[in-house]
């Protein structure tokens, strides 16, 4: 396997090719997430201050988005500097000609399969003829799940087959799930863990949805000019992303409160601790980038039909050495 691990100082201007002249000259930082949480490190870093200490008297403007693909339309929009997102929209958006570079991993695995629980859906082999939610077209959940329904031998309505993929924000899953408008769900953590304990079924685990739970679910990455204009900052921000993925690791239940204080001022839903640690068991949070991962996933999103041929990912991955 391998990894790239970030090194948070100079290796980013050397990484880059930034001379020591590079101007810093950003007055705000934008920073894009999702409320989930394989976007802890984001969450962890807001609700602690840490990423706000780490800019100085420079601004942060954080903003919460849905989807990787809303996120990258303000990403292509030139709205977001930085931002937490899935391999799935970060690929995409890189292949398409946006300049990004992917700097640093998030968390990996994290995502599971639910069925409503009076669905009668019981293996992967069910989801013939049922409603299935992930929380956007195109996204890391929907290319893993086109993935899972090729090797059962279904393909999606679109693709003559019958399976309706539908998008569905993760945090009102359960609400589409007791209006019965979907039967089934892949999503990011909290919110599978949240249905279990509403009842409602576990189809697929971390391990079972790919790779046996050794992928990339959130990465970190960064607009080209920015990174080129503000080397400093940058740096800045990645300490404070590793402090706050050492921060999860070191201390769960404390992070657990303030991952709850985030999700709740961002969809105003309090998640018992209880759930959310199980959902943490089901999520690794590290800096490192798993580069081989990234490539079947790439790989994987030609396959779905989100793209013609898998790039070659060296040329957007920075900041590191490989090992």
């Amino acid at each position: 396997m391998t990894r790239i691990r970030s090194r948070w100082c100079c290796a980013l201007a050397l990484a880059l090719g930034l001379g020591a002249a590079s101007a810093q000259g950003a007055s705000t930082v934008r920073l894009g997430y999702f409320p989930n949480l394989t976007h802890a490190p984001a969450l962890i870093g807001l609700e602690r201050g840490t990423f706000q200490r780490a800019l100085g008297k420079v601004k942060l403007d954080a903003r919460s988005f849905v989807s990787g693909t809303t996120l990258t339309e303000a990403f292509a929009a030139g709205q977001i500097d930085l931002a937490y997102i899935g391999p799935g929209p970060a690929i995409n958006a890189a292949t398409r000609g946006m300049p990004l570079q992917i700097i640093a991993g998030a968390s990996e695995a994290g995502a599971v399969l639910m069925a409503r629980g009076d669905s009668g859906i019981r293996t992967h082999a069910d989801l013939a003829g049922k409603r299935v939610a992930v929380p956007s077209l195109g996204n890391t959940q929907d290319i893993s799940l086109r993935h899972l329904l090729k090797e059962e031998g279904l393909r999606p309505q679109t693709d003559g087959g019958t399976v309706t993929i539908t998008p569905v924000a993760p945090a009102d899953i359960a609400a589409a799930f007791a209006g019965k408008r979907v039967d089934a769900a892949l999503v990011p953590e909290p919110w599978g863990a949240l249905l279990q304990a509403q009842g409602h079924r576990l189809i697929g685990n971390e391990k079972t949805v790919w790779r046996g739970g050794q992928y990339p679910t959130t990465l970190v990455i960064v607009n080209t000019r920015f990174a080129q204009a503000n080397p400093t900052l940058l740096a800045n921000f990645l300490k404070a992303h590793a402090d706050a993925v050492a921060y999860l690791n070191k201390n769960p239940a404390a992070a657990r409160t303030l991952i709850n204080a985030q999700l709740d001022k961002l969809t105003g839903q309090k998640i018992d601790l209880r759930v959310l640690q199980r959902a943490m068991t089901r999520t690794r949070f590290t800096t490192a980038l798993d580069l081989d991962a990234l490539t079947e996933y790439a790989a994987l999103n030609v396959e779905a039909g989100y793209a013609r041929s898998v790039p070659d990912l060296r040329s957007f991955v920075r900041l590191g050495t490989t090992r």
